[in-house]
């Protein structure tokens, strides 16, 4: 994925607390920026369930880095790819 790619997905959270769904299942969905927008910390978490999506992108001058918290990159472009808004 490049890193074009990651800020794209990116842009599409929303900062603060979200309703979302992913897979038909609801989520609550946080973004907050740090270090002047630096570094973005994404934590979404299955709501009546046990799933956790959590990672940490940092945004350097060669471009975005993922760093995803204790779990394989690819659940996180998933998740980021597949969420929707809840209507």
């Amino acid at each position: 994925m490049t890193e074009v790619d990651l800020a794209t997905l990116l842009a599409r959270v929303p900062l603060g607390w979200t309703l979302v769904r992913y897979e038909s299942r609801p989520y609550g969905l946080s973004r907050r920026d740090h270090a002047d927008g630096g570094a973005v910390s994404v934590y979404a978490e299955e709501l009546g369930g046990a799933d956790v999506v959590s990672t940490n992108v940092y945004r350097t001058a060669a471009g975005d880095v993922l760093r995803p918290c204790e779990m394989p990159a690819e659940k996180v472009l998933d998740f980021l790819r597949g969420w929707t808004p809840d209507r």
